[in-house]
């Protein structure tokens, strides 16, 4: 499926819900793209997994922020890909450093930089030990098996809705 078709239907994904968050957070190894950029060289033509780009730029689309949040022990080759992929001027936050905090560090920086409240925001990753410790912070999380997907989309925003709709709910109740 091509960029431009994958967009359309996240498009239409995100038409289904009333409230969307207003920023998305992506990992970069292993959800936005199939690799460890430890593992690679700069030289190197990275690509992104197939629904990825089409993602992104429907998100974009919605004026929805996005950023970045990567525990990457190379930053300085993560930036260079994302230039080659043409992707960086997307991200209004790049948290990409080595951590022990399982993001929680990235997610601090994030919320400073954008003033966003962590309710507001959705992220994406493949690794349980980041969705568990950002999830506590309030964000909501999903844990990706082979790279963000329009199926993810779809969970993530699902997941979003219902933590929108309680929060507000328990508001309410007060």
């Amino acid at each position: 499926m091509g960029d431009e078709k994958v967009k359309e239907e996240a498009l239409q994904i995100l038409g289904l819900f009333q409230a969307l968050p207003r920023l998305v957070v992506f990992d970069l190894d292993y959800t936005l793209w199939p690799f460890y950029c430890e593992c690679r060289s700069k030289r190197e033509m990275p690509s992104l997994y197939p629904h990825a780009r089409g993602i992104l730029y429907a998100l974009k689309e919605k004026n929805i922020d996005l950023a970045i949040a990567s525990r990457s022990p190379t930053p300085n080759i993560a930036k260079t890909f994302l230039d080659k992929l043409e992707l960086k001027s997307m991200f209004v936050a790049q948290e990409i450093f080595s951590s022990w905090t399982h993001k929680i560090e990235h997610f601090q920086r994030i919320h400073r930089r954008t003033g966003l409240p962590y309710e507001s925001m959705l992220f994406f990753d493949d690794e349980d030990r980041n969705i568990e410790a950002v999830s506590k912070m309030g964000v909501t999380s999903i844990l990706v098996g082979d790279g963000v997907t329009l199926g993810a989309l779809r969970q993530g925003l699902t997941n979003f809705t219902g933590s929108t709709s309680s929060s507000s709910e328990k508001r309410k109740r007060k």
